[in-house]
């Protein structure tokens, strides 16, 4: 459904939605004109997703009115939303991956009881659209031998499909390649030159100031400020969403380098399925430095961090601070690993570093309750562990300053700088660190970056895994990628860019580079086009 020019092709108007005691959205109005790209940014726990979910029938507002198109329009559920032409792109992937491309599209969208002419006709009407939106996907792939930017390509067509004028995105660059999200910046340019019009949810500064028309700014469930994104910046955008000035990028130092802390040579994980998931992996990280580890989600970073954890075993050879590490006996373990001077910031704060249910002492506790200094004897002295975190809580800004709040009760980066503090203070001579600021607030973000750095400065090794490649930039000393398993090369960051580094987080090498445009072009599509099994 078409608007006008000058008329709305969405309004919101008095959204409200609580969840018990909890406000998520406050008498919220919004208005986004037809053909543009309007972003809604805002800290984590804002109300972005509240009210995008109540705009695709999600949820239902407790008061406020839905217009579209100028009409009003009521949304009790996705269908409501899809019949009045919005479609939407989730963070993760609504698909069926054993499924081909064709039957995801027409899944839910069938033209009668019968399946074959329902399929005959869409797949023309898939090409045609493939092809008018530079879209192109084979549409008899499975979903499974897709990767994740083909996979995305294919939920776009999925609302095209459905006739979809209005298009709602959710983080769409978070498990992307610099190359796969300039593509969809592509794509969108495409969509919105042909009438569409679009929303984009990102927590990415950059990427707001790259491709929207409009921005919206939401902080604690209100909506702060909307303004036209070539008269505003991204210190603005960002104090407007924490309600103070932030530093947007890392102050740091030039590294000083000493001993080499961590040495690892010839790494090798097989998962019980029998694939290869590191091969033959090596790296060092020395005192005073950040190694940044930069690479799509699911190229082996997760179990490079596990093993250097003690949570998954291994072959090849690790050494600290030039003893080796026992790598599949019985001191191959988490205790063992922090005994010898190695920290660990998981990469899942919910599923590896926190129990939700538990109170933040007791979080504070996990993994250090050997500690003589929690203990009397053959008990624990809570007394003890309760001040120690209330110190740490002090000391790191947690909010609430309640130790006796339970982990869920805290929200992404207070529950992040809960472990953060739990594992910086031990002063270890290794920190690893996963994704320190995944969905963590501006706020947080700039905290966190503060305390990594500091470490370094105290002279210890940081291995840093971040999907975020600003952050792997702006924190890190030296950067190696990782692709497939392996490390694909070594860079320092005043000496490369995002798209050199995009290319070896695809699996392009220098020796591919040396070829001609059209090579390199047609291997980088084959590359991000790979699963990782």
């Amino acid at each position: 459904m078409s608007a006008d020019a000058g008329t709305p092709a969405i309004e919101l108007k008095g959204i409200s939605k609580a969840f018990g005691p909890v406000q998520a959205n406050k008498d919220i109005s919004i208005r986004v004109m037809p053909g543009t790209i309007h972003g809604i940014i805002g800290e984590n726990g804002a109300g972005k997703s509240t009210l995008m979910s109540i705009l695709y029938g999600f949820y239902k507002a407790d008061a406020g009115e839905i217009l579209i198109g100028g009409r009003p329009t009521p949304i009790p559920d996705s269908q409501a939303a899809i019949a009045a032409g919005i479609g939407m792109v989730f963070q993760h992937f609504k698909l069926v991956e054993n499924f081909s491309v064709l039957e995801n599209v027409v899944l839910g969208a069938e033209s009668g009881a019968r399946l074959t002419p329902s399929l005959s006709k869409a797949r023309k009407l898939l090409t045609d659209l493939a092809k008018e939106y530079e879209l192109n996907v084979d549409p008899d792939a499975l979903i499974q031998d897709l990767g994740v930017g083909m996979q995305q390509r294919v939920e776009i067509l999925k609302a095209l499909y459905r006739q979809a004028d209005i298009l709602i995105l959710d983080e769409p660059t978070g498990v992307l390649t610099p190359a796969e999200a300039d593509h969809l910046f592509r794509i969108l340019e495409g969509l919105k030159a042909q009438g569409k019009t679009i929303i984009l949810i990102t927590h990415k500064l950059r990427e707001i100031m790259e491709i929207t028309d409009t921005v919206s700014v939401m902080r604690r469930g209100e909506m702060t400020a909307t303004v036209k994104t070539a008269e505003t910046s991204p210190e603005e955008l960002a104090e407007l969403m924490v309600g103070r000035k932030v530093l947007l990028r890392v102050d740091k130092t030039p590294a000083q380098p000493g001993k080499t802390v961590l040495e690892v040579e010839n790494l090798r994980v097989t998962d019980d399925k029998g694939v290869e998931r590191l091969k033959s992996v090596s790296l060092s990280v020395r005192a005073g430095e950040i190694l940044g580890i930069a690479g799509v989600a699911g190229n082996g970073q997760s179990e490079l961090l596990e093993v250097l954890g003690g949570v998954r075993p291994a072959t090849g050879t690790v050494r600290m601070n030039g003893t080796p590490l026992d790598l599949e006996g019985a001191r191959s373990d988490a205790r063992t690993r922090r005994e010898q001077g190695i920290a660990h910031v998981p990469e899942d704060r919910h599923r590896e570093g926190l129990i939700l249910d538990f109170h933040a002492w007791e979080n504070v506790g996990f993994g250090y309750h050997h500690d003589p200094k929690y203990n009397r004897g053959w008990l624990m002295d809570n007394d003890a562990l309760r001040r120690d975190t209330e110190a740490k809580i002090a000391r790191f800004d947690v909010r609430p300053a309640n130790c006796w709040l339970t982990a869920k009760n805290f929200s992404g980066g207070n529950q992040q700088k809960i472990v953060i503090a739990r594992e910086l203070e031990r002063n270890p001579d290794l920190l690893l660190v996963g994704q320190p600021t995944r969905g963590v607030d501006i706020g947080a973000i700039e905290f966190i970056h503060q305390q990594i750095v500091a470490l370094r400065d105290a002279g210890k090794a940081v291995l840093l895994v971040s999907v975020e490649l600003d952050e792997i930039m702006s924190l890190s000393d030296r950067i190696a990628v990782m692709f497939d398993g392996k490390i694909m090369g070594e860079r320092l960051p005043s000496e490369t860019n995002e798209r050199e580094l995009g290319l070896l987080m695809a699996g392009i090498t220098d020796t591919d580079r040396a070829h001609s445009a059209e090579e390199v072009e047609a291997n980088l599509a084959k590359s991000v086009g790979r699963r990782v099994q």
